[in-house]
Order: structure tokens, then sequence, then C-alpha cells
């Protein structure tokens, strides 16, 4: 299951997921992951699932756009 809060958050979303390199800030390795894109789940970070979560977030934001 995806979701966001607004089309700014699914558009973040959407840029991380999509970048193939993905670089942490300097204090990431620290234990302080207070960005919402450092809480994401494992699963939506995994290369393997790129595409299938790209086409739910394009699909949710349509939706939104559309409606």
């Amino acid at each position: 299951m995806v979701w966001a809060y607004n089309l700014e958050h699914l558009d973040l979303i959407r840029r991380f997921v999509a970048a193939s390199l993905r670089e942490r800030d300097p204090w990431y390795e620290h234990g302080r992951k207070m960005t919402c894109v450092a809480r994401l789940p494992a699963w939506i970070k995994r290369a393997k699932n790129r595409d299938e979560v790209l086409r739910v977030v394009d699909r949710l934001r349509a939706s939104l756009v559309a409606g």
C-alpha cells in the first residue's frame, strides 16, 4: 500500500524511487533518520520493486489530478 499526504509528498516519493543513485545525508549513518524518505518502508526502497512502485505512484497521482 502506497499513500502520501499530498501531491508534493507523492512527487518526492516518485523522485526518490526513480533515482538510480540515492545519496545519503552525512547525519544519516548516526541513527538520526528524520526525513520522510528515510522512513519509507524497505520494500519501497528496493530496486527490484522500482517499476511496480512507480506504476502505483503514477496511478495514484493521475487519480488525484483527475478528481
